[in-house]
């Protein structure tokens, strides 16, 4: 059932003594393009406590992996648990939590703050690196993210908090103005062999198309 801002969480009293572990995943197709985040939660003995998954927007593949992690702290914290262990495929942002890279980005760097401060008021955190192979539960849920929000596949919606950073989103760059008898450029991305472009636009039939790497 989905948890909405205005209910408080009441944890057993156990939660705060034992370890939940999660696996999160985010992705971004275009990278910037439509991202979301993915995260399986469980207990010690493996039962499923929670299943996130949320769509960003047009974001990169890096703030996709920190939202399913700032997602994951703050369902912890929500629910009284104290001690997690997080496994994630994004070596750079392991490696970055754990203090083993700097964190340059200036993008990164607030969500990087976030994380930091969440973890502080756990009582134990571990955070690790697995190859995607070994994390398929949250990438699907991540995919199932995307897919919802460009209108493709049918998966209902999961649990999703409303989690991600309050940041300033970076506005696309602007299309370039259509001469008088030209066609406006627009703006996609491509997958599968498709065009799939942003906003909800289409192209007319019998169009020549120019595909620009970004």
């Amino acid at each position: 059932m989905p948890l909405f801002p205005s209910e408080t969480p009441v944890a057993s009293p156990t939660a705060a003594l034992t370890w939940i572990h999660a696996h999160c995943d985010g992705g971004s197709r275009g990278n910037p393009g439509p991202a979301g985040f993915g995260a399986l939660i469980t207990d010690a003995k493996g039962s499923t406590l929670a299943e996130l998954s949320e769509f960003l927007g047009v974001r990169t593949n890096n703030f996709a992996e920190y939202s399913g992690l700032l997602a994951v702290l703050q369902w912890a914290l929500d629910h009284g648990h104290r001690r997690l262990k997080l496994v994630s495929d994004s070596e750079l942002m392991v490696k970055q939590i754990q203090g083993k890279y700097k964190v340059n980005s200036p993008d990164l760097k607030p969500l990087w703050q976030q994380a930091r401060d969440r973890i502080a008021k756990l009582d134990g955190f571990e955070i690790s690196h697995a190859l995607r192979h070994k994390n398929k539960e949250a990438d699907a849920l991540a995919n199932a993210a995307m897919d919802r929000g460009t209108k493709r596949g049918n998966g209902g919606p999961v649990e999703s908090l409303p989690l991600r950073p309050k940041l300033p989103v970076t506005p696309a760059a602007p299309s370039r103005a259509a001469q008088p008898g030209q066609t406006p450029m627009l703006r996609g991305f491509t997958r599968g062999g498709q065009i799939h472009l942003l906003g909800g636009a289409s192209l007319p039939d019998g169009v020549f198309v120019k595909v620009i790497p970004e």
